[in-house]
């Protein structure tokens, strides 16, 4: 298994091809969506049992997240999941990747029937 990018400032990266295959082999992780709860009317990955926890909810929420489980954050384009990754981080997280380029890159490279926003 390959293992996951770093992003600026060492924020660990996971592409979405890397997590589509996590996702198809069953491989235990959360997954965490920062976006708007309206945001995933629009377009979302598949279902994994995400978390749905609001970029403006996170700090109050991320202590709900297990710091010992892989977890894997993503919104429309990475920037928010990146913070919320850095935060992850800083709370003592050691397997929190931020998604690389969030559903803009699912609807690219994995799913183009993904509605664009």
């Amino acid at each position: 298994m390959t293992q996951p990018n770093r992003a600026r400032e060492d924020v660990p990266e996971m592409t979405v091809k890397e997590l589509a295959r996590r996702m198809e082999l069953g491989h235990p992780l959360t997954l965490v969506d920062v976006r708007e709860l309206h945001e995933k009317e629009i377009a979302d990955l598949p279902d994994y049992g995400q978390r749905r926890i609001p970029v403006a909810d996170f700090l109050e929420q991320a202590e709900t997240l297990d710091p010992s489980a892989p977890v894997v954050l993503y919104c429309r384009s990475g920037s928010r999941s990146e913070w919320a990754t850095r935060k992850l981080l800083e709370l003592g997280h050691r397997q929190a990747w931020n998604l690389k380029g969030g559903i803009l890159a699912w609807r690219k490279e994995i799913d183009p029937s993904l509605q664009a926003y």
